[in-house]
């Protein structure tokens, strides 16, 4: 049998086997939480002139403490017709622009005016060029305000909206088809009998993938084990980009996943993961889209979601870098060394310390729903001691 697959190169084996979807334009509010396909450049400066950054009143900071008289107003959005003199003040309020001659901004709360006449009432700006947002301190036009493969959050859709952008080109969703394999599964919310299963798997998938990506999904069922109907979901399900399988891709008699997708004329890239929980994961092409076959277990499954599916997702989606990044922790309980395998316990984490959970058994689900990261243990680690800072992966 073969060398298990350390998890890294199976992971870059997996995101070679396609390049990024196709692009399209749309409206700022239907391309959120898309990856942007191309630059995006400021076609605008912001501010486009220098702006009040508070209410008050537009002065020379030389003349303080005045007094000024008050001669005119600005509000926001207004084009000024005049010009301040020697001694003229002006009315301004936030996001107004700030007349040619002032060069500072008088709070109002500092400021105490009686008909015309302005005096200061109060310690007045610290400085001249107080309170104003200058010219282009933002950006200017030309500036490249977001990276291609960037995640369009809220944040910078406004950013991209300011910048003049009411359309962005992005990936096209990737279309996901979840299959669940298993004769010992029923259809979640059903009567169980005996020793039969509710199947979690594909709920558990669909709101992992809702959660964290912009992809359709389709759940296609259950299929029993069974080779020809095992044969006949995948050849069903070869419009979407992206096949999900779940159980029956072990070495089993009863698994059928891999016998029925050479079958269906796939090609399987790898087969077995150096990994903990996870081992028997695969990946296929099968024409242009995509298999990937992960364990029957939940616990197995939301792991290597996690590790393939989510980076998988993300790539055909245009993200510049798809997998999370880990942060770190310190250990409040030791941990024992490892073997040959990559391991990912289940584990809490409050504030910088972290422990793994008494269970880590791969269908032991309350201790998943229980857990808020996912502890990573090298292969061949040492024991860890209480104290020793770890990596791990926020799942919560």
């Amino acid at each position: 049998m073969a060398a298990l697959l350390p998890l890294a190169e199976a992971q870059a084996q997996l995101l070679a086997l396609a390049p990024a979807l196709p692009t399209e334009t749309l409206p700022l509010v239907e391309a959120a939480g898309r990856w942007t396909a191309e630059q995006v450049l400021a076609r605008r400066t912001q501010p486009a002139a220098d702006l009040s950054a508070m209410d008050g009143y537009a002065i020379r900071f030389a003349e303080m403490p005045g007094p000024w008289r008050v001669v005119g107003e600005s509000a926001a959005g207004s084009t000024l017709g005049f010009t301040l003199a020697a001694g003229e003040a002006a009315r301004i309020f936030t996001g107004a622009p700030v007349p040619a001659g002032a060069d500072a901004i008088l709070l109002q709360e500092e400021a105490q005016r009686g008909g015309d006449r302005l005096v200061l009432a109060g310690e007045g700006p610290p400085h001249a060029g107080a309170h104003i947002r200058r010219t282009g301190s933002d950006f200017a036009s030309g500036d490249a305000l977001i990276e291609p493969g960037a995640r369009l959050t809220p944040a910078r859709i406004a950013l991209a909206a300011t910048g003049g952008h009411g359309a962005l080109a992005v990936r096209r969703r990737p279309r996901i088809a979840l299959i669940s394999t298993g004769d010992e599964l029923v259809p979640a919310g059903e009567p169980v009998d005996g020793v039969c299963l509710p199947s979690s798997n594909a709920p558990m998938l669909a709101t992992l993938l809702a959660a964290e990506t912009p992809a359709i999904v389709e759940d296609r069922g259950i299929v029993p084990d069974d080779l020809a109907a095992t044969i006949a979901a995948a050849d069903a399900a070869r419009g979407a980009d992206i096949i999900v399988t779940t159980g029956g891709a072990s070495v089993g008699d009863r698994d059928f996943v891999r016998p029925a997708l050479e079958a269906a004329g796939a090609t399987i890239d790898f087969w077995r993961v150096a990994l903990k929980p996870g081992k028997p994961i695969m990946a296929a092409k099968l024409g242009s889209t995509i298999v990937l076959g992960l364990p029957g277990n939940p616990v197995s499954a939301f792991v290597t979601a996690r590790l393939f599916l989510l980076p998988l997702v993300r790539h055909l989606g245009g993200a510049a870098d798809p997998f999370d990044s880990p942060e770190t922790a310190q250990l409040s309980t030791p941990l024992p060394a490892t073997g040959k395998r990559m391991e990912f316990l289940r584990g809490q984490r409050s504030g910088g310390m972290v422990q793994a959970l008494g269970s880590q058994d791969s269908a032991a689900l309350a201790m998943l729903a229980a857990a808020n990261v996912l502890i990573i243990r090298p292969p061949f680690a040492p024991a860890a001691a209480a104290g020793d800072v770890v990596e791990l992966f926020s799942i919560a």
